[in-house]
């Protein structure tokens, strides 16, 4: 597979690709901004953690763990580099203005405020480096009367409407199974307004501060509905939208062996090819017709799950199976797209990883390194900064900087496994 890594060199110059020679800093923990710089990461950009000596990123000490790395950590922080320093010391805060000098991009996930106290803000790294795309990622952005307020994923949900559309009409909203606001919201927009920024940056502009707030993204990922409220005034409720549950033709079934199958057949060709497909041509008409939902119940609770999907190979219905994790890591699809792959630990060994979502054909994403321990490249990075000998030992000695294999790692790491 062209995505799997073999092996992996922590002290050559990382891969080509189309991001290459992009240095980020990334100060972010947790997973939006985590999975933001993995995209970023996996297409050649140099993503170097800055995290606090001794913790890290909260992700990393979670259960269950792959390859010494938390599971959480292997996936997402792949491809990138780490250093351990402590940014609520002066010294710390002068490494880190001495490394954005030589950055294009930086990218904090702290709740509004905290930058600023620490002197790292975006108007404080502009002086150091004017052309450097600041990313600020947050649950509710840079202004607004709910700026500082704590929230997590099911916050931004709830608030920007996407939960009062989810789950059946006669039950309470549904928690999706994936953090849609930190992902989407979050992280993949971060990702664009980052690119965005860089592309004018690079074209001899000056930098820029991209502001992402979580809610506003999951706001956002409702546009084709919003439209719709826009025009009719009609405010949009669960299973009462084409596209989430109203209508025959598009919906999730359960079928007899209690698994279940999707339905997507919005286009009458597609509808029709399902009725035929399933022996009932005199349900043609019922595509949009709510009386008809029961009707289809009974239809798909009549055989198993697996032999529907074989009956209705062949039939361009727009029908397919609502896969448990393991039947996804072995469906010929997700095989044939290399979104399962593997790569090399620190150790030698070799696990599972999920591949480059985003297809490039001359410039294919890669997976090059396994996530990186806790303070692994910070002797490198202080090097790269200008810090002499003398200071580099200074900085490890008081605890501002901390390398890989320190006491307070180990410490941490066998307080965490206690604890879990």
């Amino acid at each position: 597979m062209s995505g799997a890594a073999d092996g992996f060199d922590l002290t050559g110059p990382l891969a080509g690709g189309p991001l290459a020679g992009v240095r980020v800093l990334d100060l972010t923990r947790l997973l939006p901004g985590a999975f933001c710089m993995s995209l970023l990461a996996d297409f050649g950009a140099e993503v170097v953690k800055v995290e606090q000596p001794g913790i890290g990123d909260y992700m990393r000490w979670g259960e269950p763990r792959i390859g010494g790395e938390s599971a959480a950590s292997w996936v997402t922080d792949r491809n990138k580099r780490s250093i351990a320093l402590d940014l609520k010391r002066p010294e710390g805060v002068a490494v880190l203005k001495r490394l954005a000098a030589q950055a294009e991009v930086m990218v904090e996930g702290f709740r509004p405020g905290v930058v600023a106290r620490l002197g790292i803000d975006y108007e404080a790294m502009r002086a150091v480096n004017p052309a450097l795309v600041y990313c600020s990622i947050s649950g509710y952005g840079q202004h607004g009367p709910l700026t500082a307020a704590a929230g997590h994923d099911i916050n931004y949900m709830g608030r920007a409407g996407l939960l009062s559309i989810t789950g059946p009409a006669d039950g309470d909203p549904a928690v999706p199974g994936v953090q849609i606001a930190d992902l989407a919201g979050g992280g993949l927009l971060a990702a664009v307004g980052i690119l965005a920024a860089l592309t004018k940056a690079r074209a001899g502009g000056s930098g820029d501060h991209v502001d992402v707030a979580m809610t506003d993204g999951a706001f956002a990922l409702q546009s084709i509905h919003l439209g719709d409220y826009f025009a009719s005034g009609v405010v949009p409720a669960r299973e009462q939208m084409a596209l989430n549950g109203r209508y025959p033709c598009y919906g999730v079934y359960r079928c007899r062996d209690g698994r279940h199958i999707t339905v997507g057949a919005l286009e009458p060709r597609f509808f029709a090819e399902l009725c035929r497909g399933v022996g009932r041509e005199d349900l043609i008409d019922t595509a949009f017709e709510e009386s008809a939902k029961q009707i289809w119940r009974e239809v798909f609770l009549a055989r198993d799950r697996d032999r529907w999907l074989a009956d209705l190979e062949g039939f361009d219905a727009c029908v397919g199976p609502v896969n448990d994790f393991a039947e996804a890591c072995r469906d010929p699809q997700m095989i044939a797209r290399e979104m399962i792959v593997e790569i090399a630990d620190h150790a030698g060994g070799r696990h599972r990883q999920v591949g480059v979502p985003i297809k490039l054909r001359e410039h294919a994403g890669t997976l090059r390194t396994p996530a990186p321990r806790l303070g692994e490249a910070t002797r490198e990075y202080l090097e790269l900064a200008g810090c002499p000998q003398s200071e580099i030992e200074h900085l490890l000695a008081e605890g501002i900087a901390a390398e890989h294999g320190s006491d307070d790692h180990a410490r941490v790491a066998s307080e965490s496994s206690t604890s879990a």
